[in-house]
């Protein structure tokens, strides 16, 4: 099973291994604090791309499409991420205020995807 869940959410029992994929820490919560087992920057939007999203949120679409081409370029970032999810239960946390529209549901669906193997 695989969560997405801000990192200003409370953690659960349910949560298992807890990824921050955001490339840059999140704002107003000191590293000691945030409850994950790792953090995957390279996994994340790149700067450039998390930039263009950032001024065009009205093209989630696009978006997507852009993230996608990213992840299958860097199959080192997520295989780790797929094979997690497959022992146990997996969190993605994000900072992104936006809780449909950013790169953790994208991520869900594209790990979910390599499970199934597509």
């Amino acid at each position: 099973m695989i969560y997405c869940k801000r990192v200003y959410d409370a953690t659960s029992l349910e949560d298992g291994y807890r990824v921050l994929i955001d490339r840059l820490w999140p704002r107003g919560i000191k590293k000691t604090d945030l409850q994950c087992d790792e953090w995957n920057k390279a996994v994340a939007p790149s700067n450039e791309l998390r930039k263009w999203f950032h001024q065009n949120t009205d093209q989630f679409e696009q978006f997507i499409t852009q993230y996608r081409q990213e992840l299958n370029n860097n199959e080192s970032a997520w295989q780790p991420l797929v094979e997690k999810a497959k022992q146990g239960h997996l969190t993605l946390l994000y900072s992104a205020k936006d809780t449909q529209h950013n790169q953790a549901k994208v991520l869900k669906a594209f790990i979910e995807e390599k499970i199934q193997g597509k």
